[in-house]
């Protein structure tokens, strides 16, 4: 049983390493995107410190606030996702929502993809076709 309790105490070290670690990525992340991936790594492998505890301090109440803090962690990665796209929204200018793809496809035509290229240079020959069967009969 000793022995266990080494390797769990090995672990918890690995990772509160790992833990400082991802919290300097969020600090200095490149990008947003690094950021909340950061915060959603710092939240995942708190959890699994917590549940580590719990096994080395045998205190089952602890496992109770493992799952609470997995709710709160996944929320908050929830909201800052929210936040980031709020924000990339707003730096293109471009309105949020399924009835406005066409104003922002057509404000910014850069974001018309080679799928909506091709379905464009489909639809004439489909109506092409309708034609053609209408003068046949």
């Amino acid at each position: 049983m000793e022995l266990f309790k080494v390797f769990l105490l090995a672990g918890m070290v690995i990772i509160s390493i790992l833990i400082i670690a991802a919290i300097i990525r969020s600090a200095i992340g490149p990008s947003m995107t690094d950021r909340v991936i950061a915060v959603n790594m710092i939240g995942t492998m708190t959890i699994a410190l917590i549940a580590m505890l719990t096994i080395y301090m045998a205190e089952d109440y602890l496992a109770d606030v493992c799952l609470i803090y997995a709710m709160i962690s996944f929320l908050a990665v929830v909201i800052l996702t929210k936040v980031y796209t709020g924000i990339y929204l707003q730096r293109k200018q471009m309105k949020a929502g399924p009835e406005a793809i066409a104003d922002n496809l057509a404000t910014q035509p850069e974001l018309v993809t080679a799928a909506t290229r091709e379905q464009e240079l489909e639809m004439p020959s489909e109506t092409s076709s309708d034609s053609e069967t209408e003068v046949m009969s």
